[in-house]
C-alpha cells in the first residue's frame, strides 16, 4: 500500500525540525491499457458463482444439432451458432429482447463479452440468427436451459422479485426471480417461458 510521507530537515539556527513540505498525495498508478503488452482474461473479471458461468456450462452442453444443420457450406464464415445462442439466451434472462442492446452489450458488459469470446456481432447478425436459425427451437431450448439448473438444485423457484425475471447469485446457488408471483410449478414455468419468448419475438419483429 503507498502512503504518504513528510520531508524533514534539521534547522542549525535553533536546532528544531520542521516539515520543509506538506504531506505528499500519492497516487496508484493509472493508465486505460493502451500499452498493456498481457491483457487480464476476461474470465478473470466474473467471480466463479457468476450465473453467466451457469449459462454458459448448460448451452455448452445442449445438443444443438438441429441449429447446425440450418447453415449450408461455401461463402464467408459464419459466427458459432453455440456462441449466438449463449448472447441470445442470456439476453432473455436478464429481460433483453431487442437486438440492438444485445449488440451494444456486446461491447461494454464482461458478461456478454466473455461469453461470445470477445466477438461483436451486430444487431442485424443477432436478429437474422434468432429468425432464420432458432425460430422453430427457441421454445424447447430455453425451456431446457430453465429447467436443468432446476432439476439439478442450482436454481430454487421460491423467490419473488419486482423486476422481472432474472438469475440471481444467492448462497452459492442461483435463484430464478419471476415478476409479481412465484413460480414453482412445471405448469406455470412453461407459461412464463412462453411469455418471455413472445415478447422476444415482438422485439424481433420490430427490428427486422
Amino acid at each position: 500500500m503507498s502512503e504518504s510521507f513528510v520531508i524533514f530537515e534539521v534547522r542549525k539556527q535553533n536546532n528544531t525540525i520542521t516539515p520543509t513540505d506538506m504531506a505528499k498525495v500519492v497516487y496508484k498508478s493509472y493508465n486505460q491499457n493502451d500499452n498493456l503488452l498481457f491483457p487480464h482474461y476476461i474470465g478473470d473479471f466474473i467471480p466463479e458463482n457468476e450465473p453467466v458461468r451457469v449459462l454458459d456450462a448448460i448451452v455448452e452442453h445442449l445438443d444443438i444439432r438441429a441449429i447446425e444443420a440450418t447453415y449450408k457450406g461455401g461463402g464467408d464464415s459464419s459466427f458459432a451458432p453455440r456462441m449466438l445462442l449463449k448472447v441470445v439466451l442470456y439476453a432473455y434472462l436478464q429481460n433483453i429482447y431487442s437486438g440492438r442492446k444485445m449488440e451494444k452489450l456486446l461491447k461494454r458488459d464482461v458478461n456478454f463479452m466473455w461469453l461470445s469470446g470477445m466477438q461483436r456481432p451486430d444487431y442485424n447478425t443477432i436478429n437474422l440468427f434468432r429468425k432464420n436459425r432458432l425460430a422453430c427451437f427457441i421454445d424447447n431450448i430455453f425451456t431446457q436451459v430453465v429447467q436443468m439448473p432446476v432439476d439439478a438444485k442450482f436454481i430454487s423457484l421460491e423467490v419473488q422479485y419486482i423486476d422481472g425475471t432474472k438469475i440471481e447469485a444467492n448462497a452459492n446457488k442461483y435463484t430464478f426471480v419471476w415478476k409479481k408471483s412465484t413460480k414453482t410449478n412445471q405448469g406455470k414455468l412453461d407459461l412464463k417461458v412462453k411469455e418471455i419468448l413472445r415478447e422476444a419475438e415482438k422485439q424481433l419483429d420490430m427490428e427486422l
